[in-house]
């Protein structure tokens, strides 16, 4: 084997639901600037379309479909669109973050019916995105399923950095990605046998324009000092679609600066 190109993805036709979010932005233009055929899976056309055209002005490999996880049909329709144009999917990316109106309100005051909600768009999206793609990667005999996990699917909240801010993180929050996590593991145990891979990622907090008072408590605590640039999950993405990862399966590359380390 030679090791100066086992990050390359060239030839490799890899997916991003979720693509024209915060950090699926720069997963889509991560993986294209390593040469793979970037589809960017979303449910708003208007960015999807507004980024690809971005990107393929640049010369990199990219096109947008439509996606909606929540949907059985969406998610088989879109798998048979890729199988029929480009003969392969090799990467798969559930990156997408479905969340109620009411998201973010204190534990105390979620309703049965928006924690429901929650659950289902979110927890029962990866999993039919997982199931469909993970038998046609099994026909195909290869493959790497990507789950966007986070730390707080991990370990509990640390509530003090939320003080003196009208901020919190929701319950449904931690139960989603911790079930994320072990369904990964069920997954990667699970299609062993057929070559494909499943393996998640576990942000820390992503810097996102939230108030100062917030950032300096994350820093704080951090021992790298700074939350997360959206960037920084980028790296992680390659390598686990990439055959630098080819014996890596059910594992949880943790990108938190070491927020879990303390």
């Amino acid at each position: 084997m030679k090791y100066d190109n086992i990050f390359n993805l060239q030839g490799k036709v890899a997916v991003v639901a979720g693509g024209a979010g915060l950090i699926g932005k720069e997963l889509v233009r991560g993986l294209a600037e390593m040469g793979a055929m970037v589809i960017l899976a979303d449910i708003d056309a208007e960015k999807g379309n507004i980024y690809v055209k971005r990107l393929t002005s640049l010369n990199l490999k990219a096109s947008f479909k439509y996606l909606d996880i929540t949907k059985e049909k969406s998610v088989i329709n879109l798998i048979n669109y890729i199988g029929k144009e480009y003969g392969r999917i090799d990467a798969w990316i559930n990156c997408v973050y479905p969340k109620t109106k009411d998201w973010g309100v204190k534990f105390e005051y979620v309703s049965v019916k928006s924690w429901k909600k929650n659950v289902d768009m979110h927890l029962t999206g990866f999993f039919i995105s997982c199931q469909k793609i993970a038998e046609y990667m099994k026909k195909q005999k290869r493959g790497s399923i990507i789950n966007m996990a986070s730390i707080y699917g991990m370990v509990g909240p640390d509530f003090s950095i939320y003080k003196d801010t009208k901020m919190t993180t929701p319950a449904a929050y931690s139960a989603i990605k911790g079930g994320i996590i072990t369904f990964t593991k069920y997954l990667a145990s699970y299609y062993g046998k057929y070559n494909v891979r499943v393996n998640c990622i576990s942000p820390g907090g992503i810097y996102d324009r939230q108030p100062v008072k917030f950032v300096q408590n994350y820093n704080r605590k951090v021992p790298l000092k700074r939350m997360a640039d959206k960037e920084d999950v980028v790296g992680a993405a390659i390598y686990l679609a990439s055959d630098a990862s080819r014996y890596v399966t059910g594992h949880n590359l943790v990108v938190d600066g070491g927020w879990t380390i303390v």
